[in-house]
């Protein structure tokens, strides 16, 4: 598997990026997996592939410093602040059960399994599928494809297939601010169903997260 160095970027510069490190995979046929690791800046809200964005208030965005950008991968919009978000490209043939949607995102999810037991976490799949399309934010959406710690989701995830290649896009929640969550979503958020780092150990870092694959070679 092909790790990229950890950067800090705005969020047109990521989506171009993880766009540019799909055509390259296509383009040459890649075998090889690559997983990106990356954050944001300023602090970004990342609209799902078809998602309308009737809620989003440019003046609220102008207020707080928010940028705005939308993914090539589905689902629904993500603030990037506080949490560690991650890309994965890899052919639909080198998964065991790639033509499966949810198949390919529990075995994708091994590349978090593995490496948060390191650390004392046992990660999970989630076990209900409730999703509700008249949410706007994504960790308030509950399918199989959550990757959850102790029953509550704590990474979000997303595809985008093109021509027998996978971008997966998903986000490590640190910490969440509810208040501004709720205004800049327009909506309740149930916070019973969503953990984050900060509230399994709060002396892991970003940091110390980047180090778990230093050495990982599953794929």
């Amino acid at each position: 598997m092909k790790i990229i160095p950890f950067e800090v970027n705005t969020g047109s510069k990521n989506m171009q990026i993880d766009k540019d490190l799909l055509e390259n995979a296509i383009k040459n046929q890649t075998k090889e997996h690559i997983l990106r690791l990356y954050g944001w800046s300023p602090r970004c809200i990342s609209l799902g592939r078809n998602q309308k964005a009737d809620f989003i208030d440019k003046n609220l965005l102008n207020k707080y410093g928010l940028d705005l950008v939308r993914r090539l991968t589905g689902g629904r919009a993500l603030l990037h602040d506080k949490e560690l978000t991650y890309s994965y490209i890899c052919p639909i043939s080198t998964l065991k059960n790639g033509d499966s949607i949810m198949s390919s995102y529990k075995e994708i999810a091994k590349i978090f399994f593995e490496p948060f037991k390191q650390i004392g976490i046992e990660l999970e799949i989630a076990q209900r599928n409730n999703t509700n399309h008249d949410v706007n934010y994504c960790m308030q959406v509950s399918t199989s494809a959550d990757i959850c710690y102790r029953g509550k989701k704590l990474i979000g995830s997303a595809q985008f297939r093109k021509e027998g290649y996978i971008l997966q896009h998903g986000s490590i929640l640190f910490d969440y601010d509810k208040e501004l969550l709720e205004k800049i979503f327009k909506e309740e958020i149930d916070i019973n169903h969503i953990t984050c780092m900060k509230e399994i150990n709060p002396d892991i870092s970003v940091i110390d997260l980047l180090h778990l694959w230093d050495n990982y070679n599953e794929f």
